[in-house]
C-alpha cells in the first residue's frame, strides 16, 4: 500500500471511530490548490469501505454567495475573497445546524453553482443520525463556522505551492498563466495570508496533513476527538 493510501486508511478508521448523537461534521480545510476536493473524494470512499455509515460528501465551493450580493469590498481585492465570496450563514443554517445536536438532520448540499452566476434549488435531504459529513473548502475555520465542525483537518502547503499549483490549474480558464498568476499575487494569496495569520488554522485543526508531495502526504498531528 502507498503512503497515500496509508494515510486515507488512517484518516478513514479514525473518523469511523469517532462517535457523535448526530451526524459526524468534518471540515477538510486548506489554502487554493491544496488539494482539498481531492483528498475529501477520496477519503469518501475510503469510508464508505469500511462503514455502512452514510457519508454526506459537500463542497462548500457550491455556497458561494451570488455576484451581485458581493458589494463589500472591490470584487478583485483580498477582502472580498476573503470576507465577501462565501455565504457562512447559509453554510451554518442549510448544513451545519441541521446536522448537529438538536437539528432536524435536513440539509441542503449546495444553494449556489461555484461561479456566483445561478442558484441551486436542489430539495433538502435527510441524514441518518449516524452519518458523516465530509465538506471540503477555504476558510472553514473562520469564526462565523468553526463552532460547528465535531473535526477539523487542515491541509498545509506553502503559499508559494499555492501559487504554483493554481496557475498551473487556473490557467486553462483565464487567458493565460499569467493571467492565472496574476490573480493569485493580488487576490488568493493575500486573502489566504490573513486567515494563516488571523485564524492560525494549522495550530487549531485536529489532523494537520502535509499536502505538498499528493503521493506521499505526511500526517503532521492527529489529535482524536472522543
Amino acid at each position: 500500500m502507498d503512503r497515500r493510501a496509508e494515510l486515507l486508511t488512517e484518516l478513514a478508521a479514525g473518523i469511523v471511530a469517532v462517535e457523535r448523537p448526530h451526524p459526524l461534521r468534518v471540515a477538510v480545510d486548506g489554502c487554493s490548490a491544496a488539494g482539498k476536493t481531492t483528498l475529501t473524494d477520496e477519503l469518501a470512499v475510503a469510508v464508505r469501505a469500511i462503514t455502512d455509515r452514510e457519508v454526506v460528501r459537500v463542497g462548500l465551493d457550491w455556497f458561494k454567495k451570488a455576484l451581485p450580493l458581493r458589494t463589500a469590498y472591490p470584487v478583485e481585492s483580498p477582502e472580498s475573497y476573503y470576507l465577501d465570496t462565501w455565504d457562512y450563514a447559509a453554510i451554518r443554517d442549510l448544513l451545519l445546524v441541521p446536522l448537529g445536536p438538536g437539528g432536524d438532520r435536513r440539509y441542503r448540499e449546495a444553494v449556489m453553482h461555484p461561479s456566483g452566476a445561478q442558484a441551486v434549488d436542489g430539495a433538502a435531504r435527510t441524514a441518518p443520525a449516524d452519518a458523516v459529513l465530509l465538506a471540503d473548502g477555504g476558510f472553514l475555520q473562520r469564526p462565523e463556522l468553526d463552532p460547528y465542525w465535531d473535526l477539523r483537518i487542515f491541509l498545509d502547503i506553502g503559499l508559494d505551492d499555492v501559487l504554483r499549483r493554481g496557475t498551473a490549474r487556473d490557467q486553462a480558464w483565464m487567458d493565460s498563466a499569467e493571467a492565472a498568476a496574476h490573480r493569485y499575487r493580488t487576490r488568493y494569496i493575500p486573502g489566504e495570508r490573513r486567515y494563516l495569520d488571523e485564524v492560525r488554522p494549522a495550530e487549531r485543526a485536529q489532523i494537520v496533513i502535509d499536502n505538498r508531495d499528493f503521493a506521499a502526504p505526511r500526517l503532521l498531528r492527529a489529535d482524536w476527538p472522543g
